[in-house]
């Protein structure tokens, strides 16, 4: 079992890398520090003319040849999600590493087409039905590993979830929406991206697959530019206080590269360590019935 050896030769030189969001900030940082040590890059982004740049620049800084594989899809799509998944699995005889790290902030209630919220969607559904459908080729590699981007922002979510208004159109009406609804539903996709961590671990056990998630910190991007002026002033303030996109990286590089992680499987981590996230998000009984919930959004069903 993965989760209790140490991968005593476990290093990224070669190792294959799936990763949401990588062609700014985060993503793009980790996407860097990833190709830097060897390893072989697949991203998924929306914007292709933007990925492939991307691709070009990650293999002109690399001292030896890595492979970098560009695949469009968009995330608030599960159709798109399911088509991009399809394609991996054709191109991608191996998955070493799976990092879900895309996200984002709409303002305003919004739905996709399957009629899910959109913040949802982009930040919990995404992952949840991504790292499904490539499951079983990630436990074809010697062992693997699903990095998920967390926050400490998940600590506003303090009371959960409401299962009975899954959308929650509340938070954006009225005086809920005054006082930070879109930022609370923000709150609970994070509270959500953790509680799918400890889950999935729970049902990978004793599985080649090890889940980990962490919090990078206020990290200064290009996050929660599509909702208006505001936003984009508010962020402006909010960045000369953050951390650069390589320093919120840095624990999702360490975890990617770290030898042995099976202390931190289905943990969630701060800057290099384990920490406990707020008390809700250590709810077990929670995790499960927000699977339960997940599946049924998405029409998927997996034993557990």
């Amino acid at each position: 079992m993965a989760n209790n050896t140490t991968i005593k030769d476990w290093n990224l030189q070669d190792k294959y890398v799936l990763i949401t969001g990588a062609t700014s900030g985060i993503g793009l940082a980790a996407a860097q520090a990833m190709a830097a040590r060897g390893a072989n890059l697949g991203i998924i982004a929306r914007n292709h003319r933007k990925a492939e740049e991307i691709s070009t620049l990650l293999k002109s800084q690399t001292s030896k040849p890595i492979n970098v594989d560009v695949f469009i899809a968009d995330l608030s799509s599960q159709k798109s999600i399911r088509l991009v998944a399809a394609e991996i699995l054709e191109r991608c005889p191996r998955i070493d590493i799976l990092v879900n790290n895309a996200g984002a902030l709409f303002d305003t209630f919004q739905k996709t087409e399957e009629g899910v919220e959109m913040t949802w969607a982009v930040n919990h559904l995404a992952p949840f039905l991504l790292t499904s459908l490539l499951l079983e080729r990630l436990k074809e590699s010697e062992s693997a590993r699903v990095i998920n981007t967390a926050s400490h922002g998940h600590k506003m979510a303090k009371d959960g979830f409401d299962f009975t208004n899954v959308n929650g159109e509340g938070l954006y009406r009225g005086f809920k929406k005054i006082m930070g609804g879109p930022t609370i539903r923000y709150a609970q996709t994070k509270l959500a991206n953790i509680l799918f961590t400890s889950e999935l671990s729970r049902r990978l056990e004793g599985t080649n697959v090890s889940i980990h998630c962490f919090d990078p910190g206020l990290v200064a991007t290009n996050f929660n530019q599509n909702n208006g002026m505001m936003a984009k002033a508010t962020m402006a303030v909010m960045n000369l206080f953050s951390r650069t996109p390589e320093k919120g990286a840095d624990t999702l590089v360490w975890l990617a590269e770290t030898k042995d992680v099976s202390n931190l499987n289905g943990k969630y981590c701060v800057d290099r360590q384990q920490k406990e996230p707020a008390e809700v998000a250590a709810d077990k009984e929670l995790a499960r019935k927000l699977w339960e919930i997940s599946e049924e959004q998405v029409k998927l069903s997996m034993n557990g």
